[in-house]
């Protein structure tokens, strides 16, 4: 009787060990799965940062003066500006 309950809390400790490791899957923080479709003006916004490779599309995202987050596609000539003006500000 007593093999069947070490085997028996085996299986469950094995089961809750492999629930926790699924959950905590290391993946890209923050992905653009929609893009903001207006022109922003340069002076709102404060930094860029592009989003990770594994996200399924690329994009920049723009935190702006007032820190919000916003998704923008980065081919667009208005958005590689923004990119452009922030980083001679910061040298």
């Amino acid at each position: 009787m007593g093999t069947r309950h070490i085997l028996l809390l085996c299986i469950l400790g094995q089961v809750l060990l492999t629930s926790v490791i699924c959950t905590s899957s290391i993946g890209p923080d923050e992905c653009c799965f929609a893009f903001y479709p207006r022109r922003l003006n340069k002076n709102l916004v404060r930094s860029y940062e592009m989003t990770d490779y594994r996200c399924t599309k690329s994009g920049i995202i723009l935190l702006t003066n007032k820190n919000r987050t916003i998704c923008v596609d980065p081919n667009l000539n208005w958005v590689m500006n923004i990119m452009k003006s922030v980083d001679e500000r910061t040298f």
